[in-house]
């Protein structure tokens, strides 16, 4: 990801997510909740779209709280369709509603989502592709890999000579870290 090194400081949008969350680890159910959503909103469209509607899908899901969410019915589901804040997929909508409720049954197995992460790192890129298909919807190779980059579970976010790396192997990442 070093062009995103280049590209992003500075930038309105891509700076401060560079800067400060791209890559840092990730605690709460409802932060990494978040993380999944927009991931699976950017898969075919711009990080920069998604990033620029952030607010808009903080707002339409409720601040990312899992349970709130997966309880969404249909008039929930019918509101985020109409909602232009937002990408209108149903796909995507529906996929954001059904891994609350997966996530919510991973607490009930591991008493987070992030202990089931936990539970399962370090894995290689690959298994953890196959893991994410048994267990969610709408998560590829792309949405599993920048998740799980973004959330400090794999390298790669920065590259070694950016100042924010450094920073971010102060903070342990689980990548980081040995067994």
């Amino acid at each position: 990801m070093s062009d995103y090194c280049d590209l992003a400081p500075g930038h309105a949008f891509h700076g401060p997510y560079h800067d400060h969350e791209y890559g840092f680890p990730v605690e709460g159910d409802d932060a990494l909740f978040e993380r999944l959503v927009l991931e699976i909103n950017q898969a075919g469209l711009s990080w920069l779209t998604v990033l620029k509607k952030r607010e808009a899908f903080r707002a339409a899901f409720e601040h990312f709280d899992v349970d709130r969410v997966a309880a969404y019915g249909e008039d929930a589901r019918s509101r985020l369709l109409s909602d232009a804040g937002i990408i209108r997929n149903r796909l995507k909508v529906d996929a954001v509603i059904h891994n609350a409720n997966v996530i919510q049954q991973l607490r009930r197995e591991h008493n987070s989502f992030q202990a089931w992460l936990d539970h399962h790192h370090p894995l290689p890129h690959a298994d953890w592709v196959k893991l994410f298909k048994r267990t969610f919807r709408f998560t590829g190779p792309e949405i599993v890999g920048e998740f799980l980059m973004s959330t400090g579970y794999l390298p790669g976010a920065h590259r070694d000579t950016c100042p924010v790396q450094a920073r971010i192997l102060a903070n342990h990442p689980p990548w980081a870290q040995t067994r």
